[in-house]
């Protein structure tokens, strides 16, 4: 149980350290910075979707022999899905602004939150779907693998939780505030991740479509978000090289700790 705990709470972590930025930052954080945190998130996320995620879902789904892969593929799409539908109801997240979406009617302050915390939800799922499949050894997934997820979600929130307190202080809310909003805007992930370990017990035999449904999802994040955002304007390829870092560093931490 301890395990579960931490695997829970550890990405909140990286959330709440992302939003103490704006102790240590004046009004924003420099585009050069930027890109390298987005790049970096963006290479983490995609080492960890492969290794913690749809290769696990592969393993487990292998004694369908030739068909193995129907599990991880449509779990994949699924998740894509999912998040294709929420970008259409709610606002876009950039690291500098919020695209307007159907509900212009909001502020941007709450666009900004709102957008952030969805976009938490299948990162939770994600960390849920891997301690449900160690918890209940229904796969070749390990407490370090765990872990090592949690560790990697917890530092692609690092920018994420930057990303919801520095706009709030360059718009004059006074620090503890904006402090308070970055980190709540993390605390669906630990939610989201208990119910998911809660319910994975109850739906076992699909594990393997649980496992490419949270790949799935936090792919459409990286190709939807992430790269278009390292990939703007000039000097786009400080993010290119910290894509590569941050990839290779969870590879890494999955192959040597999973």
């Amino acid at each position: 149980m301890p395990t579960i705990i931490q695997g829970l709470l550890i990405p909140f972590v990286g959330t709440t350290a992302g939003a103490a930025m704006v102790f240590l930052l004046k009004n924003e954080i420099r585009p050069g910075i930027q890109k390298i945190l987005t790049g970096f998130a963006a290479g983490v996320m995609v080492a960890a979707s492969f290794w913690s995620l749809l290769a696990p879902a592969l393993e487990e789904a292998a004694k369908m022999g030739r068909l193995s892969f129907l599990p991880a593929a449509i779990g994949f799409l699924a998740g894509i899905l999912l998040l294709l539908l929420f970008d259409e109801v709610t606002p876009h997240m950039h690291m500098d602004r919020v695209e307007e979406g159907p509900r212009s009617g909001m502020k941007r302050t709450t666009k900004l939150i709102l957008a952030v915390t969805i976009h938490n939800v299948p990162e939770g799922m994600a960390v849920g779907v891997v301690l449900a499949g160690w918890l209940y050894g229904t796969s070749d997934i390990t407490a370090a693998a765990a872990l090592v997820l949690s560790i990697g979600i917890a530092i692609q929130n690092f920018p994420e939780g930057a990303i919801v307190s520095m706009p709030l202080l360059a718009e004059g809310m006074p620090k503890r505030r904006t402090f308070l909003a970055g980190m709540m805007s993390g605390a669906v992930e630990p939610l989201a991740g208990a119910l998911t370990v809660a319910a994975a017990g109850l739906v076992v035999p699909v594990m393997p479509y649980l496992l490419s449904f949270a790949a799935g999802a936090m792919f459409y994040v990286v190709v939807e978000e992430l790269i278009p955002e390292m990939s703007e304007g000039s000097h786009s390829n400080v993010g290119t090289i910290a894509f590569a870092v941050g990839f290779v560093l969870m590879m890494v931490l999955d192959v040597a700790l999973g």
